[in-house]
């Protein structure tokens, strides 16, 4: 019964976006129009009902209500504004729901159309819902389609277009080629500017996902400009504290597609009215920004591949390419050690929080944590353990293969780290694998006979070997490179070596 009364809903449904359609066809007053396209609008969130939409003529309904087959220059009849909100609005909902729909877009060749209407929104009035609405189509083509986004990439000049459209959201005024002014009493931005910003943000998100190489002057000048705009967003405030959260995140995810190469625009040279965040005399205003958003992601305490990891990956790609990002970071996050009485990871600074994410139980946020603390650290082991004691740095050290100490393979700068006076004097004193300066325990052995002593030994040596020979565990050791290898075969290789010692004596 229930499935009956199911399927007459779902026919029922069907027959009225069919009938709706026919009616839109017509010319029919703009109030009706509306109202037809606001019910359209509702049914097109059932994918169920979708069947009679998806086809090459509703779909060309739906884009000339749009204003997407227009050639005039301009949007000029305010009265039809409503119209086109709402027709953007249904194959915003068609497209995501319907692969039909998603496949004709490529066909009808939509993507151009909508850049095309981007463009005429540029210096018109009340059309900030066009223009965000425009912007989440295309962001949903190029996400649910990769034809489309190859083809606003590289025949529609869609770097420039959204580019474009992310500028006008906010009001910057250049004062040099990569340099905004900084309006440090603005007003925050209105919701709508802010759904806009976020809406190009998500769009130029997918266009650039494969842009990690620059291979012409032009593309670097066109990634260094869309940095600046980053860099002036991340230091512009939406109206709510949600709002600018969710800016600043989509602001981070575009500039981690951006080449490592173009982000020096994040920083630039300081004068002395302009901040007093300064180092080395660049302005690090951008900079604090991206440390203080990693804070509060991992004081969320969860979510952390999906909120942390791609803040932590942009900050671990500065901090490599550029010194002074680098060496400003690391004064925040690893300062000079003074109280070493504490482990690592137990405390409330950044460095003890990013400390316990080394541990982490998911794979993928320990390593970039534990990356991230690695090149601050100017990837030297001696530097990372350091801060961080053995026990926590192991897992990054086995993967990298420097267990036996040394650095990474990245060339840093020769400037050396200094110790304090309270480090140096207790660095006799630091348990290596904890981290820290340890109370001194009675050795549970002073009070044992040779003979317990013995017993005991033999003791765990059994137990070692039961659990490697049920294959609970497998010793392993260390090879002269620092990589990990079973005992079985550093114990052959340490015997060869010692019989080659011994055959040149």
């Amino acid at each position: 019964m229930r499935t009956w009364i199911e399927e007459s809903l779902m026919t029922s449904r069907k027959k009225l976006c069919e009938g709706i359609l026919n009616i839109l066809e017509k010319d029919i007053k703009t109030s009706y129009q509306v109202a037809c396209l606001e019910a359209l609008r509702i049914l097109s969130r059932d994918k169920k009902v979708l069947v009679p939409v998806t086809t090459k003529e509703n779909m060309q309904i739906l884009m000339r209500l749009a204003k997407l087959d227009m050639t005039e220059d301009s949007l000029e009849d305010v009265s039809n504004f409503p119209v086109i909100v709402e027709a953007l609005k249904c194959l915003c909902n068609i497209v995501f729901n319907s692969a039909i729909a998603q496949k004709l877009s490529l066909e009808l060749n939509l993507a151009a159309m909508l850049c095309n209407l981007l463009k005429k929104c540029k210096d018109q009035q009340f059309v900030d819902d066009i223009k965000c609405f425009d912007l989440r189509l295309l962001f949903l083509l190029s996400l649910l389609h990769t034809d489309i986004r190859s083809q606003l990439h590289h025949e529609l000049q869609g770097l420039q277009v959204l580019t474009q459209a992310l500028e006008s959201s906010f009001s910057i005024r250049w004062t040099d080629k990569y340099k905004a002014a900084e309006e440090h009493d603005g007003s925050p931005l209105s919701l709508q500017e802010t759904d806009c910003a976020i809406e190009a943000l998500k769009a130029l998100f997918n266009v650039t996902l494969d842009s990690w190489n620059v291979h012409s002057e032009n593309e670097s000048h066109q990634f260094r400009y869309m940095a600046a705009i980053l860099r002036h967003c991340l230091l512009t405030v939406g109206p709510t504290e949600d709002k600018t959260e969710e800016l600043h995140s989509n602001a981070i995810n575009l500039l981690s597609n951006i080449p490592v190469s173009c982000l020096d625009v994040l920083i630039s040279p300081s004068t002395q009215e302009e901040t007093v965040l300064k180092y080395n005399g660049m302005n690090m205003d951008a900079i604090q920004v991206l440390l203080d958003f990693m804070e509060k992601r991992i004081d969320k305490g969860s979510s952390y591949r999906e909120g942390l990891t791609p803040v932590l990956s942009l900050l671990t790609e500065c901090c490599r390419a550029h010194r002074n990002i680098r060496k400003f970071i690391k004064a925040q996050v690893l300062p000079p050690l003074r109280d070493v009485s504490n482990r690592p990871e137990v405390g409330t600074t950044v460095r003890n929080k990013l400390v316990r994410l080394m541990t982490h139980v998911d794979l993928g946020v320990k390593q970039i944590a534990a990356e991230f603390l690695f090149v601050l650290c100017k990837e030297r082991v001696d530097n990372l353990l350091k801060y961080t004691g053995y026990g926590n740095a192991a897992g990054l050290l086995a993967a990298r293969g420097l267990l036996a100490g040394g650095r990474g393979d990245h060339w840093y700068s020769d400037d050396e780290d200094t110790d304090t006076e309270e480090y140096k004097s207790a660095k006799p004193n630091i348990n290596l694998i904890t981290g820290h300066v340890e109370e001194p325990m009675p050795n549970p052995m002073d009070e044992m006979t040779e003979e317990q002593k013995e017993y005991e030994a033999m003791k765990l040596v059994n137990m070692f070997d039961k659990l490697s020979r049920d294959e609970v565990i497998k010793p392993m050791g260390v090879r002269p490179d620092g990589t990990m290898t079973p005992l079985e075969e550093t114990i052959c290789q340490y015997q060869t070596n010692e019989q080659d010692s011994s055959d040149s004596d």
